[in-house]
């Protein structure tokens, strides 16, 4: 079926606007209709051709051909352009033709942005207010929405390719786009402002440890450090705050793991961008529009054990799977890696606790310690700095219980040496405590010369 349809010889109405001269269209230049100025104009336009473009769009067209719809769309745009007599400068036809395409294939206002890669986080405070991040700077972007219903236009095409779905019964949602980064949406009754999206963006190749490196986020000693750590199958939790760079460490981390293990990743939406060849995602599900069917985080967990792996990769634990990624750090799965929120390793291993309670199982504080103390090998702890940047801040062994205690030691700590030019000076140094696990990183087959923790530096 040709996406064209038939444009009837006589003379085209306008909005209000009626034919005259029985149907003759040869119309002087003075009849043309120039551009409507300003914004409302502008978007009055954009409107008008956008709807009689849908309208005359076959509904059938598959949406995944787009360079074939972009040319068919190119072609009706001509078309009602040229039949309802509007003047427009070539400048600004070419604007409203990206935008009706952003509209119809894309994300909207949202896709110049997307396609930015100085953006680094995308915010959307309800229709008008548009902010996103740069270098760690949060600015307004330039760009809004029509209304609320434009927004959840964007919303819903996020949304319904994965199978979930956003309205006034679950006006939360977590989302992913088609390049992996990560979006949240809340839309009313929760946000009184109107629907909001926060886009979480990921660089299209994935950061490398010599771009961390690159980046100031640590220092070859420490990368050199944290790959014998994951080669040698030691158990890692990264913790930070929001937006700190938990989930580009731990792709980092996980670039370390030889290419001839088998991992399984367990995220509540999947992000990770693991570049092994035997690798098995996971992801889990809300509950239909019934209230049924939710696989949640901690289902997930529990199954993999079940996938013969030889790492464990969970995106985040946040609350009762904590107990059960703990239980398979202790029965034969090391190398697992994880993250969580938190401020310091110190609050880290208080959270652990906190999260093992929200299994729901009674169990003593002292049980679930021994857990802990025996489970986790290393804490690296990230955070963003207030001058935007991010950076190892510490990292961390955990040694094992004294007491009720779980006992730790910091093996490398940030130290800052100034602020100069809106930016923290400082770097990374080793405290010159040898970890306990340094006889399983030489197990491994791998030295690290006495230098990396500070040993006979001067």
């Amino acid at each position: 079926m040709s996406l064209l349809r038939r444009i009837e010889k006589g003379g085209s109405k306008g909005d209000g606007e009626q034919s005259q001269g029985g149907g003759n269209t040869n119309r002087t230049p003075t009849n043309r209709k120039p551009t409507p100025g300003g914004q409302e104009g502008y978007a009055d336009l954009k409107t008008r051709i956008q709807n009689k473009l849908l309208s005359e769009l076959d509904p059938s067209l598959d949406i995944s051909r787009k360079d074939e719809i972009r040319r068919q769309i190119q072609e009706l745009f001509n078309n009602i352009l040229a039949e309802e007599n509007i003047v427009i400068a070539k400048s600004e036809r070419e604007r409203l033709f990206k935008t009706i395409i952003a509209d119809i294939l894309g994300f909207g206002p949202l896709e110049a942005l997307l396609s930015d890669d100085t953006v680094t986080e995308i915010m959307v405070n309800g229709p008008k207010n548009v902010f996103v991040e740069r270098k760690g700077r949060v600015t307004l972007a330039g760009v809004s929405f029509d209304d609320d219903d434009h927004v959840m236009r964007v919303i819903d095409r996020i949304v319904a390719p994965l199978g979930r779905r956003v309205d006034e019964s679950q006006p939360l949602v977590d989302a992913r786009l088609p390049d992996g980064s990560r979006v949240n949406v809340v839309i009313r009754p929760i946000a009184l402002c109107g629907p909001t999206i926060t886009i979480r963006k990921f660089s299209k190749t994935p950061y490398t440890v010599q771009d961390l490196i690159n980046f100031g986020s640590m220092t070859a000693e420490i990368a050199h450090f944290l790959r014998a750590c994951v080669i040698s199958s030691l158990n890692m939790v990264v913790s930070g705050g929001t937006g700190s760079g938990k989930t580009t460490l731990l792709n980092v981390l996980s670039s370390f793991i030889p290419n001839d293990e088998r991992i399984i990743t367990v995220e509540n939406a999947a992000e990770l961008q693991l570049q092994q060849e035997h690798v098995v995602p996971l992801e889990s599900r809300p509950a239909n529009i019934e209230g049924k069917g939710a696989i949640e985080i901690r289902d997930l967990v529990v199954n993999c054990l079940r996938m013969r792996p030889e790492r464990i990769v969970v995106g985040e634990c946040r609350s009762g799977e904590a107990l059960d990624m703990l239980q398979a750090m202790n029965t034969g799965h090391d190398g697992s890696l994880t993250t969580l929120h938190a401020n310091s390793p110190r609050d880290s291993v208080a959270r652990l606790e906190v999260m093992c309670l929200m299994a729901g199982m009674d169990l003593p504080t002292r049980a679930i310690r021994e857990q802990i103390a025996s489970a986790v090998d290393c804490i690296v702890q990230q955070s963003r700095l207030r001058d935007g940047t991010r950076k190892i801040m510490e990292i961390s062994e955990v040694q094992g219980m004294e007491g009720e205690m779980i006992t730790m030691s910091g093996i490398f700590e940030f130290e800052q040496t100034g602020y100069e030019e809106g930016r923290i000076v400082g770097r990374i140094r080793p405290t010159g405590i040898r970890p306990k696990f340094i006889d399983r990183i030489e197990d491994a087959g791998i030295t690290l010369p006495p230098t990396v923790f500070g040993v006979g530096r001067r």
